[in-house]
């Protein structure tokens, strides 16, 4: 069996059945299959594959394969691709523009997300993806991506990206915002080769007697209404019933906005320290901006993907 391999990932050559894909291509790590991603053409791939259970890609495998199948298609001229899958989902959709240019926005790419989820979709989105590969320079704490420029950096596992609100990449430097303020520098790249000049220097620890403390419901249930009106619309319902009915804490989490635990949610007390002396209406909108990414994995990961178990 002839394997490709991409990062820490390899995709058996063969085609085999699969019950939710129909035809697809096995993917291992470290030596034992753990998922599948629909068939394609490797030489001249014209769809984006589905890939069953793209949690369990190790971190940063996804990407890596993506931009392998961009490149693919660059060189073979294939101008554009498409997606037939049904998980049309935020973070997809972000993971593509890292090698494709997107014909519309996220929202049109994600808005049947919940009704494609549960029919398993297998149509094609109407949204085209250009090929449009970056070059991935590996450092001893990440990598770099070029591509105009450099467009991002992984660094100790956190990503940073140009525009971004919390973890961002401004010119070659990383750092961590909360509020209008930088809160913490995290690292420096060269910004025409993407190699790593200085740092990765650790976050600032909290020190706040917040730190720990639960949010009361009350605040939980406005909560619940701003991230509804963040998360993709199909997935709103459910924003609003998790967010009400789970305990959210704040924590100390690094270069972290937000987690989803196992009971519930953490956000960074950095937020309170930074956003709180703004305003309440600040912060609350803060706070759905961070809740917002980790609250629509949790409905997808716990609501959505076990219906199609």
């Amino acid at each position: 069996m002839k394997l490709w391999r991409f990062q820490e990932i390899a995709i058996s050559r063969d085609v085999v059945p699969h019950a939710l894909l129909g035809e697809a291509h096995a993917i291992e790590h470290a030596g034992r299959t753990i998922t599948a991603m629909s068939a394609i053409d490797w030489d001249r791939p014209t769809r984006i594959p589905v890939v069953a259970e793209p949690a369990r890609l190790p971190p940063g495998a996804g990407g890596a394969l993506l931009n392998a199948i961009a490149e693919r298609a660059a060189r073979a001229g294939v101008p554009a691709l498409r997606y037939a899958g049904p998980y049309p989902t935020p973070a997809l959709y972000r993971a593509l523009l890292r090698s494709f240019r997107a014909s519309a926005d996220e929202a049109t790419f994600t808005c049947d997300v919940l009704d494609r989820a549960l029919r398993l979709a297998r149509d094609e989105v109407p949204v085209e993806f250009a090929p449009a590969p970056h070059h991935r320079v590996e450092h001893a704490h990440g990598h770099a991506e070029l591509r105009d420029g450099l467009e991002a950096a992984v660094v100790g596992g956190t990503r940073f990206e140009r525009g971004a609100s919390v973890a961002r990449l401004d010119g070659g430097v990383c750092s961590i915002w909360f509020g209008d303020a930088t809160w913490a520098h995290i690292a420096e790249l060269d910004t025409a080769t993407g190699a790593l000049v200085a740092g990765p220097h650790p976050p600032p620890r909290v020190d706040d007697p917040i730190v720990g403390r639960a949010f009361p419901p009350e605040l939980r249930a406005a909560l619940a209404e701003l991230v509804a009106e963040v998360v993709p619309a199909p997935l709103a319902a459910d924003a609003r019933t998790v967010v009400s009915a789970r305990p959210i804490v704040w924590a100390d989490l690094g270069t972290r906005a937000a987690r989803r635990g196992p009971t519930g949610f953490q956000v960074h007390a950095a937020l309170w320290a930074r956003v709180a002396p703004h305003g309440l209406s600040r912060l609350a909108l803060a706070l759905a901006e961070a809740l917002a990414p980790v609250v629509t994995s949790a409905i997808l990961a716990e609501v959505v993907l076990p219906l199609n178990a």
